[in-house]
C-alpha cells in the first residue's frame, strides 16, 4: 500500500514547473534584499546581530562581502532555475540561505524558515530531469516521470504549516478582533486602501478569513469539486497578504505550490506543451527506499513537534517568547516594550547605564526591550564587552512590555544578573517574570 502511494510513477511536470518557479524566487529574494535595504539595515547596520543561541560564531561578512554573499546566492537561484548543476546550486544556496536565517532574528519572518526547508527538500528531489541545462548536457537524465512521494513531500509540510497557523490564531485577542484591528490601524496611512482598510469588515476578513483559510486550503485543494474554487481563494488571499502585509515572496511561493494539488496533465498542457505526457501506472523499484522513509519520517516528526513545544513550558508563549519560533506563528500579536540596562562591576560596585546607541542599531533596540532570549543575549554581550576591558560586571535589566495594547507589565526580573543567568532551551527561565495573560 506504502508503495502504491508513495512510490508510484507519476507525470513530473509539476515538479519542473515548480523549480523553475521556486529558482526565480531564490534570486528575486536575494537580490531584493540588496535592492531594498534589507541588507544595509539588518546586516551592516549593526554592530553585531542577534543569532539563534548556540550559534554566537555566526556573523555576517563585513560589507562589502556581504553584498558579494546575496549576488552569489541570487547566482545560485539562477543556478536552480534554469537547473544548471542542479544539484550543486540547490545545496549551496540551502547552506548560504540557512546560515544567514540562523545569523540574525532582527527580522524574523516564517517565509524565510520555509525557504530554508523547502530549499533542504528540493535538494533530495530530481527537479532538473527535464528542461534544464542538466538534460542538454546529459540527455542520460532526462525523464518524463517522478516518484508519487515527490508531491506528497509538499502537501504533508503545506498541511503542517497552514494547520499549526490556523490553530494558533485560535485564542481570545484573535477571536475577539483585538489583533486583526490594530494590524488594520497601522495601515492606515497607506496610500490609495489605507482608508478601505479601516472598514469594520476587515478585520472579520481577516481576523476569521485568515483561520478558514489556513484550516482548510489544502483538503479543499485535494478535494477535486472544489480545487478551482480554492485556487481562485488563494490568488485573493495571498494578494491581499503581499499588497497589506508586504511579506516577501511568500505569496507567490505559495501559489506556486497549487501544482501539485491540479492534475499533472493541465501542468503540462500550460507550461510545457512540447513534453510528452507520462500516464504509465508502474512502481519503480528503489534500493534507497528504507532510508528515504527514515529520512522524511524523521524530519516531519520534528516538524509536528515543534510548533508544540511551547505547551510544555510555563506560561504564556506571547509573552516569553519561548517556543516561538519555527512555529507557524503568523502576525498572531503585537508587542512593544522600553527596557534600561545596568552594568554593576563587581569589583567597585561602580553603576552605569548602558547607552543602547553605542551598541544597537534602531531595529534591535525594539527587540531588547520585549523578546526575553535577545535581552539575555545582549546582557551576554555586554558581558564578553567588559570582559575584554578587563571588567567582570553584572547586567540587570528594567524591562516592561504589552502585549495586545495590554497595560505595560515588567517582563523580566530585574534583581536577576543575566550576565552570569543560564538560557534553557527546553523549559522556562525563571527570571522572564509572569505574563498575568489569559491563557
Amino acid at each position: 500500500m506504502l508503495n502504491k502511494i508513495l512510490f508510484k510513477q507519476i507525470d513530473n511536470s509539476a515538479l519542473i514547473v515548480f523549480r523553475i518557479i521556486f529558482g526565480l524566487l531564490c534570486f528575486l529574494e536575494s537580490v531584493g534584499a540588496i535592492f531594498t535595504g534589507w541588507v544595509k539595515y539588518t546586516l551592516i547596520d549593526s554592530k553585531f546581530t542577534f543569532n539563534f543561541i548556540g550559534l554566537d560564531f555566526l556573523q555576517p561578512l563585513p560589507t562589502p562581502w556581504i553584498y558579494v554573499y546575496y549576488i552569489v546566492m541570487g547566482i545560485f537561484g539562477l543556478g536552480i532555475m534554469l537547473g544548471y548543476k542542479y544539484r550543486f546550486n540547490i545545496i549551496a544556496f540551502t547552506v548560504l540561505w540557512t546560515s544567514i536565517y540562523l545569523t540574525q532574528k532582527a527580522s524574523y519572518n516564517n517565509h524565510y524558515y520555509l525557504l530554508c526547508l523547502l530549499s533542504g527538500i528540493m535538494a533530495f528531489l530530481p527537479a532538473n530531469t527535464y528542461a534544464s541545462i542538466d538534460v542538454k548536457l546529459n540527455p542520460k537524465i532526462k525523464t518524463i516521470s517522478m516518484p508519487s512521494w515527490c508531491k506528497w513531500v509538499f502537501v504533508l509540510q503545506l498541511f503542517i504549516m497552514y494547520t499549526y497557523a490556523a490553530v494558533a490564531k485560535i485564542y481570545p485577542d484573535w477571536l475577539d478582533l483585538t489583533v486583526p484591528t490594530q494590524l488594520m490601524q497601522g495601515k492606515a496611512n497607506y496610500p490609495i486602501i489605507g482608508s478601505a482598510l479601516q472598514h469594520p469588515f476587515v478585520p472579520y476578513l481577516v481576523g476569521y478569513g485568515g483561520i478558514l483559510y489556513d484550516g482548510l486550503i489544502i483538503p479543499l485543494l485535494l478535494f477535486k469539486p472544489t480545487r478551482r474554487l480554492a485556487f481562485f481563494g488563494s490568488i485573493f488571499f495571498h494578494l491581499f497578504n503581499s499588497i497589506v502585509f508586504g511579506v516577501g515572496i511568500f505569496p507567490y511561493l505559495a501559489l506556486a505550490f497549487s501544482l501539485f494539488f491540479f492534475d499533472a496533465k493541465i501542468i503540462k498542457n500550460l507550461f510545457l506543451k512540447k513534453k510528452e505526457f507520462y500516464s504509465i501506472n508502474q512502481i519503480k523499484p528503489l534500493n534507497y527506499k528504507p532510508y528515504l522513509l527514515t529520512i522524511a519520517g524523521i524530519y516531519f516528526i520534528i516538524q509536528i513537534i515543534l510548533p508544540i513545544r511551547h505547551h510544555f513550558i510555563t506560561d504564556n508563549v506571547l509573552w516569553t517568547e519561548e517556543g516561538h519560533r519555527l512555529s507557524w506563528r503568523m502576525m498572531l500579536r503585537s508587542k512593544s516594550g522600553y527596557a534600561t540596562y545596568k552594568v554593576v562591576n563587581k569589583k567597585t560596585n561602580k553603576t552605569t547605564i548602558v547607552n543602547l546607541d553605542h551598541y544597537l542599531s534602531r531595529k534591535q533596540k525594539r527587540m531588547i526591550a520585549t523578546k526575553p532570549d535577545v535581552i539575555w543575549q545582549f546582557a551576554q554581550h555586554l558581558k564578553h564587552d567588559y570582559k575584554t576591558k578587563g571588567q567582570d560586571i553584572a547586567v540587570y535589566v528594567n524591562a516592561k512590555a504589552s502585549v495586545n495594547g495590554r497595560p505595560y507589565k515588567t517582563l523580566i526580573d530585574p534583581k536577576v544578573d543575566l550576565a552570569n543567568a543560564k538560557w534553557n532551551v527546553f523549559k522556562h527561565n525563571d527570571w522572564i517574570l509572569p505574563s498575568q495573560l489569559d491563557k
